[in-house]
C-alpha cells in the first residue's frame, strides 16, 4: 500500500473511474471533484465523496486551480491526482501540492516544467546525445516565426510547448499559412493548457509514432514498461494504440526504450511518464518527440502486456514508496490493442454527437477490458471530449489482440448516440494495418478517402 490515506481526484469521466478503482485496490478514500453537468456521473455515484465545484465550463470547473486546492485542502486530503488532460501538466498545479503539504501524484514543479515544455526536454534530450527531429526554439513573435520556418522549410508543423493530444498542432505547407495557423495554434493551446507558446518542428512524412512508458521513484529507481505503437491517428489524434510496437527497424525495439529511461533519469523525475519518438522505417532511424509528463490515455496497453497497474505504481511513488517491480522484472507477455471509442460520427466528419444513452452494454471476455464511465440513461456532455470507453484487448500475438478488438467491438451494444465503433472495425480490418505498414498520416490520406466513399 502507498503511504497515503485520501486522495482528491481532479478529473472526470472514464480516467476518473479508473483512478477510483486504483485508489480502492490500496485502500485509500477518494474525493472527486465534479462540475455541474457531472453529478450524476459513474465517478460520483463511486467515489467515497464529491464536491461539485462550478458550472458545466471547464474554465470555471476542472482547469480552475485554486477551486481545485481549495477543495483539496478542505476535505483533508493529503494527495491530488490530476488524470490526463485539463491542469495534469500545469507545473503551477503541482507547485500548489506542494506548498499545501499534498503529494501530486506526478512530477514536482521543477521536473514538470523541463519535461512538460517541449522546448526544454529537447535541449536534455540533445545533451543527452539522443536524437532530436528538426526544430526551432519557442518562437514568441512573427518575426522569430518567419525565421524559423524560413530554416527548417515546408511543410512543417506548429506545435504547443505545453499539453499534448494533438492541441495547439498545426501542418503548414505554405508560407501563406503560416501566420495564421500560428495564431489559431497560439489560441487553441491556450484555452486547453494555459499556455499558448509554440514552437516549429520539421513534418516527417510516412513516420511512426511510437512511445515509451517509463515509471521513476524518489529512491533512484527508473525502469520502462516497453514501447507503444500510436500510428493511427486522425488530425493528430490517436485512435488505436498497441503494445508492443512492431516492426521497428534492427535495434530500435531496445535502443528507443533505453533513450527514455536515461532522458527520464536525467530530469529527476518522479511518477509515470511518456516519452514519444517519430521512427523512420525506412532510414532505419528515430528523433525524440516529447514527453508527457502524466498518465497517458493508452497506458492500459502496456498494463495489459506487463501486468503492471500503472495507476497503483503512480500512488505508491507519490506516498514515497519504491517501485513494485524492477526492470529484471518486467516481462511482455502477448499483445495488446486499445481502441478509442468515442461519440462521434465518422460519415459526418467525426462531428460530436452528445445526447443520452439510452442503452449502454460493455462487451466481456477474459482477452477483453473495457474502461468507461458509461451507464444507460448517462447523458454524454458536450462540454468536454467525446471519449466514451477504450476497448482493450489482449492476444499472444498482434493477429490475435487485433481479432480479438474487432470481435469486443461488434459486442459493444451502444444506442441513443452515433460512436466511432464501427469505424475502427473497419480500419482494424484493412490488410495495411495487420500487416504494420501505416503513417501517422495514413487514415487521412489513404484510408479514409476509400472509407468514406463506400
Amino acid at each position: 500500500m502507498s503511504g497515503l490515506s485520501r486522495v482528491l481526484i481532479a478529473n472526470r469521466g472514464e480516467i476518473a473511474v479508473r483512478i477510483l478503482r486504483a485508489c480502492f485496490d490500496e485502500g485509500l478514500e477518494t474525493v472527486l471533484v465534479v462540475s455541474d453537468a457531472d453529478r450524476g456521473s459513474l465517478g460520483a455515484q463511486l467515489a467515497d465523496r464529491t464536491v461539485c465545484i462550478g458550472p458545466p465550463s471547464a474554465t470555471e470547473s476542472y482547469l480552475d486551480i485554486g477551486r481545485l486546492m481549495a477543495v483539496a485542502t478542505g476535505t483533508g486530503c493529503d494527495a491530488l491526482h490530476p488524470g490526463y488532460g485539463f491542469v495534469s501538466e500545469r507545473a503551477e498545479l503541482s507547485e500548489a501540492c506542494a506548498e499545501a503539504g499534498l503529494a501530486f501524484v506526478g512530477p514536482g514543479p521543477d521536473a514538470m516544467r523541463r519535461s512538460g515544455d517541449k522546448a526544454a526536454a529537447r535541449a536534455v534530450a540533445r545533451q543527452l546525445g539522443i536524437a532530436v527531429g528538426e526544430g526551432s526554439e519557442i518562437v514568441g513573435t512573427e518575426a522569430k516565426l518567419d525565421a524559423a520556418a524560413e530554416q527548417i522549410g515546408f511543410p512543417l508543423l506548429l506545435k504547443a510547448a505545453g499539453g499534448g493530444g494533438g492541441h495547439g498542432m498545426r501542418r503548414v505547407d505554405k508560407p501563406g499559412e503560416l501566420r495564421g495557423a500560428w495564431t489559431a495554434a497560439s489560441v487553441e493551446a491556450q484555452q486547453a493548457f494555459g499556455d499558448g507558446r509554440l514552437f516549429v518542428e520539421r513534418f516527417v512524412r510516412r513516420a511512426r509514432h511510437v512511445e515509451v512508458q517509463v515509471l521513476a521513484d524518489r529512491h533512484g529507481s527508473v525502469i520502462h514498461l516497453g514501447s507503444r505503437d500510436c500510428t493511427l491517428q486522425r488530425r493528430y489524434q490517436k485512435l488505436i494504440e498497441e503494445a508492443p510496437a512492431t516492426a521497428l527497424p534492427d535495434g530500435l525495439a531496445e535502443e528507443i526504450p533505453d533513450a527514455a529511461v536515461r532522458l527520464i533519469g536525467a530530469l529527476g523525475y518522479e511518477g509515470a511518464a511518456t516519452c514519444e519518438f517519430l521512427v523512420d522505417r525506412e532510414r532505419g532511424t528515430y528523433s525524440f518527440l516529447e514527453i508527457n509528463a502524466r498518465l497517458q490515455v493508452e497506458h492500459p496497453v502496456s498494463e495489459m502486456v506487463t501486468s503492471v497497474d500503472i495507476v497503483r505504481e503512480q500512488l505508491r511513488i507519490a506516498g514515497g514508496e519504491t517501485l513494485s517491480v524492477t526492470q529484471d522484472e518486467v516481462e511482455l507477455r502477448g499483445h495488446a490493442v486499445e481502441v478509442r471509442n468515442n461519440a462521434e460520427s465518422p460519415s459526418n466528419g467525426f462531428t460530436p454527437t452528445p445526447g443520452r444513452l439510452t442503452s449502454w452494454a460493455a462487451p466481456i471476455g477474459s482477452d477483453v477490458r473495457v474502461d468507461t464511465a458509461c451507464f444507460p440513461g448517462w447523458t454524454i456532455s458536450p462540454y468536454y471530449d467525446s471519449l466514451l470507453a477504450k476497448v482493450i484487448a489482449r492476444g499472444a500475438a498482434r493477429d490475435d489482440a487485433i481479432a480479438t478488438a474487432r470481435h469486443a467491438l461488434s459486442h459493444l451494444n451502444v444506442e441513443g448516440v452515433e460512436t466511432t465503433a464501427g469505424f475502427a472495425r473497419d480500419l482494424l480490418a484493412h490488410p495495411d494495418v495487420t500487416a504494420a505498414q501505416t503513417h501517422t498520416r495514413w487514415i487521412e490520406e489513404e484510408f479514409l478517402p476509400a472509407w468514406s466513399g463506400r
